[in-house]
């Protein structure tokens, strides 16, 4: 079940589930020439924060790491962040709703994203519309997101493409949810007192 916090703005209510911190992991490889030889193909973990503060957009924060065989943090992969917003059809009466994202990433590269949520289903694809970035970051012309939430896991993947290069793979990830710790004082509240008779 997807939940609207209080407090949301109405213009952004199509993008409630993607509101909340998520933590997962995912396959990362680099474009051909591009990437540090450890990082060229590895698994990552990431966080993915979306949160609202009542205006008409969603801010959106990425942070991923590379992993070691056993799991372990080795070191920062890439970071992100940015907002989204919903620019046409915001409550999805008439077809799909139109979505933008600004972004930037660590590496220097400044992006405009658009895109669409489907109706029916929380899923939103998105292709860039305009790349900027500082000379020293890898050359990159353009990109393509997909995200979707499938049994209350957050999927996404990642394409890339560079002047050389067409759109391909580079990253993608599974994420779940983490608990509101807020919302786990709320339910521990409705226990019985002596907690005991909950086993009852």
């Amino acid at each position: 079940m997807i939940e609207i916090p209080s407090g949301l703005h109405k213009d952004v209510v199509s993008l409630a589930f993607l509101l909340g911190t998520w933590e997962g992991a995912g396959v990362h490889a680099a474009l051909p020439g591009q990437g540090d030889p450890d990082t060229e193909k590895c698994n990552f973990g990431q966080e993915l924060v979306f949160r609202h503060d009542g205006r008409p957009f969603i801010e959106f924060r990425s942070r991923s790491w590379v992993l070691d065989a056993e799991g372990a943090k080795v070191r920062p992969l890439e970071n992100e962040s940015g907002f989204w917003r919903v620019t046409g059809n915001p409550h999805g009466t008439t077809g799909a709703r139109e979505i933008e994202c600004s972004l930037v990433r660590d590496d220097g590269t400044v992006e405009i994203w658009y895109g669409e949520l489907a109706d029916g289903k929380p899923q939103i694809e998105l292709v860039t519309d305009a790349v900027a970035r500082v000379a020293g970051s890898a050359p990159y012309s353009g990109g393509k997101r997909l995200y979707g939430l499938v049994n209350g896991e957050l999927m996404w993947v990642g394409e890339k493409s560079a002047p050389e290069l067409p759109l391909r793979p580079y990253m993608s990830g599974q994420l779940k949810k983490v608990l509101n710790p807020a919302q786990l004082v709320e339910d521990v509240a409705d226990l019985p007192d002596d907690g005991i008779a909950f086993f009852r």
